[in-house]
């Protein structure tokens, strides 16, 4: 299984947010869509960096609730780790845990924001992935 069936079942809606916005937008934004990332863009198709609720967390507790204040811009992580449709699951779990993140946007061949997969989609890729091979495995034993 690879993203491109991944974001084929779940969509490629992701949500952005301005580098000007506040992060009490961004925490809105985040609770009224149920997610734990933004991805930062001012146009929707180029990646300007990634916002999660680890870092405004991060923000509050050195800040106080006065953070809520500050720009999405002054907390965002702009080293952002993406991929590709044509990545297998594999390789986004190896993605997900060397560098500890839980949001993969994905680009296109133009390097243009074409989607996200969360943790959460990568568990759930690979549980169909097991159960497929579980399948084929016991038709195998029994000669079906």
């Amino acid at each position: 299984m690879n993203v491109q069936s991944i974001i084929g079942a779940k969509g490629t809606d992701v949500a952005t947010i301005g580098q000007t916005a506040t992060l009490s937008a961004a925490v809105r934004a985040l609770g009224e869509r149920r997610i734990g990332a933004l991805v930062v863009s001012g146009d929707g198709q180029a990646i300007e960096g990634i916002i999660s609720e680890r870092d405004i967390v991060r923000a509050a507790a050195t800040g106080g609730a006065g953070s809520l204040d500050a720009s999405v811009g002054s907390v965002m992580s702009i080293d952002v780790v993406t991929c590709t449709a044509g990545d297998g699951v594999d390789r986004l779990m190896s993605l997900m845990t060397e560098r500890r993140i839980r949001h993969l946007p994905v680009v296109d061949a133009q390097g243009h924001l074409a989607g996200i997969v969360s943790i959460g989609d990568v568990v759930k890729a690979r549980l169909t992935e097991l159960e497929q091979e579980n399948q084929q495995l016991t038709q195998y034993i029994s000669g079906h």
